[in-house]
């Protein structure tokens, strides 16, 4: 059988493109080398609860359009991101806000507070901050940076602030007001019944292959960039690849540097509620895990049982799974040497945060997905 299109993931990227040409009338067939679809996105009923199995999803976005495409897969609830930042016995609203500084110093005022700040920053005298330690210092001040910045990057990255250059945090958002939505978006929620479901939707009617290995089950043909399965079964005028890019051309160039992410997810059978938040930040380096989610918050759950996952990040090394690019300046010029071989594929498109190497919020996702889409029609 011959396909317009073979789509290597069966992620958002993926999933939104294979359905924007299904309403073109071309052919699809979207293979998966894990044994789901939705990719990071993916949600399982646990005790009833929608686990989210990679990690935190919030969409957030203020395009419009964006907004209404996704509310046509899913009805969305007003969950409203307010994370919980714990350092030692200390709590704290994130993101760096009033309450924050208000419990942090006492304070009842924006004045105070930016007085507070600015002082701090004036006695470190930093004036060209050398790397991210001093570039934090010089935003923030010692004291939001000794606690609520320094462990938690320094986890996040597995390397000491001051090995870290100064780019990483070009800005850290300070308000000055009572306002604990993390996001500045027009518009945020969860999908009523977890993310599984919109991806389900997109791929409707659509042939999908799952626990499939794409440089497994298909190779460029020798007569022509022709994409043929070994087999000799199924043929394809273009391969979308959501993969890793470097990956795709055998790392030819080089190995492009992931973070990777262990996720410890425990059933706690009977405790109806675990910590009162869905996420909770813990930013002292000592403490292993970046955070703790608790997956019944996301939509407002009542069940007698609840689910929680730690999340440890860790090194990205070959066969782990990456979950997000390291866009320093090193990886940015590797990077741009396999964008070159990329343009020379005549039949393969490169998409999502892995073929594009760039961390995507949903929203971008769903945007460059629609963009090649409609640059394909």
């Amino acid at each position: 059988m011959n396909y317009d299109y073979l789509i290597v993931g069966a992620g958002l990227f993926g999933a939104v493109f294979a359905n924007e040409m299904k309403k073109n009338n071309k052919s699809c067939l979207v293979i998966e080398k894990r044994g789901h679809i939705a990719g990071n996105i993916y949600t399982q009923s646990i005790k009833g609860i929608n686990v989210h199995k990679y990690g935190a999803h919030i969409f957030h976005t203020s395009d419009k359009e964006i907004w209404d495409y996704v509310n046509a897969l899913a009805d969305f609830n007003n969950f409203v991101n307010s994370p919980i930042a714990v350092y030692k016995d200390e709590l704290y609203n994130m993101p760096f806000n009033m309450n924050t500084f208000s419990k942090m110093w006492g304070i009842k005022t924006p004045r105070e507070a930016a007085q507070k700040i600015a002082e701090q920053i004036a006695d470190l005298n930093i004036t060209e901050p050398q790397n991210l330690e001093e570039q934090a210092l010089s935003l923030v001040g010692r004291d939001i940076y000794e606690k609520l910045v320094k462990g938690y990057t320094e986890k996040q990255w597995g390397r000491d602030c001051k090995d870290l250059p100064a780019f990483i945090i070009k800005r850290l958002p300070v308000r000055f007001t009572y306002d604990n939505n993390y996001f500045n978006d027009r518009y945020q929620g969860i999908p009523k019944g977890g993310y599984t479901q919109i991806v389900e939707k997109l791929l409707d009617g659509i042939e999908v292959r799952l626990n499939t290995e794409f440089k497994a089950f298909a190779g460029k043909s020798d007569k022509n960039d022709t994409y043929v399965t070994f087999d000799g079964a199924h043929s394809f005028k273009k391969v979308l690849y959501t993969g890793m890019i470097d990956e795709f051309f055998d790392y030819s160039e080089g190995a492009l540097e992931y973070r990777s992410l262990n996720f410890e997810t425990e059933t706690l059978e009977g405790e109806e509620n675990y910590q009162g938040n869905a996420v909770v930040n813990y930013t002292e380096r000592e403490i292993p895990y970046t955070r703790i989610i608790e997956h019944k918050h996301f939509e407002f759950g009542k069940q007698p049982d609840t689910v929680i996952t730690r999340e440890y990040p860790k090194e990205w090394h070959k066969g782990d799974e990456p979950y997000y690019p390291v866009n320093d300046d090193k990886n940015a010029r590797l990077y741009k040497t396999y964008e070159q071989l990329a343009q020379k594929e005549k039949n393969v498109l490169f998409g999502g945060r892995l073929g594009q190497y760039k961390y995507y919020d949903m929203d971008k996702v769903i945007a460059a997905a629609l963009d090649m889409a409609q640059k394909e029609k």
